[in-house]
């Protein structure tokens, strides 16, 4: 039985700023000196990069270990944040292919995190912009969700997708699966629009809805150094939010 909390920051639209979420919020963590391990499950690989490791020079990815070539311990690293992660490369992109005949194909993941997620405090998965089986995975292995969007119409949509795609998993493979929130990201508080998308998504999905995170390019500038925000601009209010976020984290733990 894993006891330690295992977050899936999941939707299925791009550029809502889940690896973002999940490298800050990780940072924050270890931060505050909780052990933090972090999946890259896109093959995309952003977050991979995002930590500080080249994807292409991984030598073992999380790929193997959804493939059963070893366990997820020969393929975890160290991050110069503190947290540690198990990456990506693009080789992931087969990973839905190759597990599509496979007999319990959705547990996969939940299995291979069952050697290692007592290690840590916190396991956050970065999922796939997609409703695939990698998506599955992440939401079949962990113990809640986590739900960023951008706050504008095509994200509300992507949502109620989602909101679907969950029920459909605590109906099959994983029952107690939580909600822990919204979180708005690349928030503007000043356009109307989105004070009325959180607001609706508050009273038609009845979830909650976390502190946003403000529109920033100091977001788009840590990547490039293999950093999170909180390392190159520690004091910004972005960097904040995600310190308030991880400290949401523990104080319902």
């Amino acid at each position: 039985m894993v006891n330690s909390r295992i977050v899936a920051v999941a939707n299925q639209k791009g550029g809502v700023a889940k690896t973002t979420t999940v490298a800050s919020t990780g940072a924050a963590l270890a931060e505050a000196g909780r052990k933090v391990l972090l999946i890259d499950l896109d093959p995309q690989a952003c977050l991979t990069f995002a930590m500080g490791i080249e994807p292409d020079e991984v030598q073992f990815t999380v790929h193997d270990v959804l493939l059963g070539r070893l366990g997820p311990r020969m393929a975890i690293a160290a991050t110069p944040e503190g947290p540690d992660l198990l990456p990506a490369s693009i080789e992931l992109s087969g990973a839905e292919m190759q597990l599509a005949n496979r007999t319990g194909r959705e547990y996969v993941l939940r299995e291979a995190l069952a050697e290692v997620a007592d290690d840590y405090d916190v396991v956050l998965i970065d999922c796939s912009p997609s409703l695939g089986v990698l998506t599955i995975n992440a939401l079949t292995a962990a113990t809640e969700v986590l739900i960023p969007m951008q706050a504008e119409t095509l994200s509300h949509r992507g949502v109620s997708q989602l909101l679907e795609t969950i029920d459909d998993v605590r109906r099959y493979t994983n029952r107690d699966l939580r909600i822990m929130g919204v979180l708005p990201t690349m928030f503007d508080a000043r356009t109307r629009l989105a004070r009325e998308v959180l607001a609706d998504i508050e009273t038609q999905y009845d979830l909650p809805v976390l502190p946003p995170v403000s529109r920033s390019v100091r977001f788009a500038e840590a990547p490039g150094a293999g950093r999170s925000v909180l390392s190159t601009a520690r004091r910004s209010r972005g960097a904040q939010t995600y310190r308030e976020l991880a400290a949401l984290m523990m104080e319902n733990r």
